[in-house]
């Protein structure tokens, strides 16, 4: 299924070496000013080409709106915008198709669609189809922000390198600002020069390096959510585990609330003039699925980037027989830098059909 939402619904399509790939977006309410500049500024963040930590294939992610958008508003028909490809190499890919590349989806999309996968460049398996997830953000992040809702990820972790984290009571707005709109997100900017070093330490010996990322949402109000299973947690990790390389989602204190008792990890109420906050927030302003008022946070965890130019064990499909295989192509040495956007962007996705739910657009 490349479609998700229920109330907002967007559908994906395309791969990575096609024509092009893009998203419709349906359910959008009309009426809504969307700054093309604003949403340009988002699709750059995620193009690759533009950082050394990142892939050197360069694309420029300009997305060409086909429908839904008249006078630059939203008209509340679907919202259609592709992206085209136009600096592929699907020569780097030629001896995947027999020989499928480890930790990729080559073989698993081998047998689950009987060898007609695309393999070029991961097809529709592909990071490249983040874009699309971009866009669809940055369009609801900018309703969303017209409503107080504001969304900031940043590099929680580089291999065992950490920034500082979020405040998880306070967040400052500055703060939310400056790492909406760059593209080395870190709170803790003193960490980047050590970050970038351990990235280029692995380009260098053809490997990748993983690491956490870290999502703050504020101002959302209290009283979104619909438990068993349509709750903020439940939404969120639906989107989030769409994003190609995540392997685990945790929320407010997380695994290490494992740690805490009761006592401890319990956020008490208390009142902030007539609106009721928590002193604490180990619960990531999510209650019984529902959110609180407090910010939203998660933690995402990154693998490495699979495609590494080192040697490795696989198997050949077509001789039945073990081999080895030398990746070519370009990839990112750490996938985390640009997945921040990504991550980002499918928060606000869900945020847009969580507030439809429960009829708040």
């Amino acid at each position: 299924m490349s479609s998700w939402g229920n109330y907002l619904k967007i559908s994906i399509f395309g791969e990575s070496h096609g024509g092009g790939i893009g998203v419709v977006m349906d359910g959008l309410p009309a009426g809504e000013f969307i700054d093309r500049e604003a949403l340009l500024l988002q699709m750059g963040r995620r193009a690759p080409g533009k950082d050394k930590a990142a892939t050197p294939r360069s694309e420029a992610d300009t997305p060409e709106i086909l429908s839904g958008l008249l006078n630059d508003t939203t008209t509340g028909a679907p919202l259609c915008a592709v992206i085209r490809n136009t600096n592929t190499r699907s020569q780097d890919y030629g001896n995947v198709l027999s020989c499928p590349r480890p930790s990729h989806a080559d073989y698993t999309g081998f047998v689950r669609y009987h060898g007609f996968n695309d393999i070029r460049g991961g097809g529709h398996f592909s990071g490249r189809l983040t874009a699309p997830l971009v866009f669809a953000g940055a369009v609801a992040r900018q309703i969303l922000a017209r409503r107080g809702i504001r969304i900031a990820a940043h590099i929680s972790s580089v291999g065992a390198l950490t920034d500082s984290r979020f405040d998880p009571v306070q967040i400052p707005a500055d703060l939310v600002e400056r790492l909406s709109t760059t593209t080395f997100g870190l709170i803790d900017t003193d960490k980047e020069i050590p970050m970038r070093a351990l990235i280029e330490e692995h380009r260098q010996q053809g490997d990748s390096i993983g690491g956490t990322i870290e999502c703050a949402i504020t101002g959302m109000p209290a009283g979104v959510g619909s438990p068993m299973f349509g709750g903020v947690e439940n939404v969120l990790s639906s989107i989030l585990f769409g994003i190609p390389a995540v392997k685990g989602i945790e929320f407010g204190t997380g695994f290490e609330g494992t740690l805490l008792s009761g006592h401890e990890h319990n956020d008490a109420f208390r009142y902030d003039g007539d609106t009721v906050r928590t002193v604490t927030n180990h619960n990531g302003g999510i209650l019984g699925g529902i959110s609180s008022g407090m910010p939203i946070i998660f933690r995402l965890a990154i693998k490495p980037t699979p495609s590494i130019s080192q040697e490795q064990d696989t198997v050949d499909l077509t001789q039945k027989t073990n081999t080895t295989l030398a990746i070519k192509g370009r990839h990112d040495p750490c996938i985390v830098v640009r997945a921040v956007p990504v991550a980002e962007s499918a928060a606000a996705v869900a945020m847009l059909e969580l507030l439809k739910d429960v009829n708040m657009l």
